[in-house]
């Protein structure tokens, strides 16, 4: 059987409540206690139980998900995975909730998130641009105690959060690659769609989608990045405009999370012209454009992977435990209609 608290009390020759000191970074504590009971710990392999330790003490576990008010259904898809792990969990002594806030003002993040009580929240996981603002609330976020994960966003990496998500330059990059194999040996143009690239996350897909055009499809050209800010009247005016004046086109990309906008309006501006697609993230609309061979590839991430991956690091450093890297390395799915057909849901 595994050693107890009370067994390695014994073997430390303390009492159980040093232990629990110990075991919990409390004070008053001696230097000659702690490496006793770190001794003890090394010498009948103790292991701490986080579990069995919050239901003594009868903790509840409270993560939050930040995430845009504004979305289409890519945000859906997560919101809907958010609410799954939190029916989920909510027997294992674990809240989860799913908060949504304008993300277009960084000082309208910060401010909401230097509001998160540290008695209230014990970890919450942001899905929000890159800003010295935002970025500047979540450092002080984790100096509050508070586990922070960045998630799914284009956000300068912190030295004290969690990042959860894909690689966008490896993701970009391989949109690149996907393309430049379908369109094969005729020259032309490609056309680069994004909601913004003001978005750390978009710049990143743009700069590995172009590493591998320049470097090995050079009969191609990438144009100049259009941005539709999320407005569909938008997306269709500049989308069309770009079609008329580069009769040459021969693919598009759409690096954004939500393509249904960009993706419409492309259809309705094609005309007979025969044009290769490629798009991110697997969503009710992308799924049925990809049978339907209007999207000839999707680069994807699970949202319920990520969503599991976040709640997974949140509870770890909680706990004070090691996370297990390779459980928490989100894949870069690539989907065609070969293999989505042979998918459940």
């Amino acid at each position: 059987m595994r050693p107890t608290a009370k067994d390695l009390a014994e073997a430390a020759g303390v009492s159980l409540a040093t232990v629990d000191r110990v075991l919990n970074d409390r004070p008053n504590v001696s230097m000659k206690a702690f490496r006793k009971v770190n001794d003890a710990i090394e010498r009948i392999g103790f292991v701490r139980n986080p579990a069995a330790v919050a239901l003594a003490r009868n903790k509840t576990y409270r993560f939050r998900f930040v995430l845009p008010v504004s979305g289409d259904q890519y945000l859906s898809e997560l919101i809907g995975r958010v609410t799954e792990a939190r029916d989920a969990l909510r027997a294992d002594s674990t809240e989860v909730e799913a908060v949504q806030i304008p993300m277009a003002d960084p000082h309208h993040v910060a401010k909401y998130l230097s509001l998160i009580d540290h008695e209230i929240v014990d970890g919450v996981a942001v899905m929000a641009p890159e800003s010295p603002q935002v970025r500047d609330a979540l450092v002080r976020l984790v100096e509050r105690d508070v586990r922070v994960v960045q998630f799914l966003s284009g956000q300068e990496r912190l030295e004290r959060a969690d990042y959860v998500g894909i690689d966008n330059f490896a993701a970009g990059a391989t949109a690149g690659k996907i393309a430049g194999r379908f369109i094969g040996n005729q020259p032309g143009k490609i056309m680069v769609v994004a909601e913004t690239m003001m978005a750390l996350d978009s710049i990143q897909r743009r700069l590995g989608f172009d590493s591998i055009i320049n470097a090995q499809f050079p009969h191609l050209q990438c144009l100049p990045s259009l941005e539709t800010y999320a407005d569909e009247k938008r997306a269709e005016l500049i989308i069309n405009r770009t079609l008329q004046h580069n009769p040459d086109t021969l693919a598009v990309y759409v690096l954004s999370s939500e393509a249904r906008a960009p993706l419409t309006a492309v259809w309705n501006a094609q005309g007979s012209r025969q044009l290769t697609v490629v798009a991110h993230e697997r969503t009710p609309f992308s799924e049925r454009a990809l049978m339907d061979e209007r999207i000839d590839a999707l680069i994807a991430q699970d949202p319920g992977h990520a969503v599991r991956s976040a709640l997974r690091i949140m509870r770890a450093r909680a706990d004070h435990r090691e996370l297990l890297a390779s459980q928490e390395r989100i894949r870069i799915e690539i989907l065609l209609k070969e293999n989505l057909q042979f998918q459940g849901p």
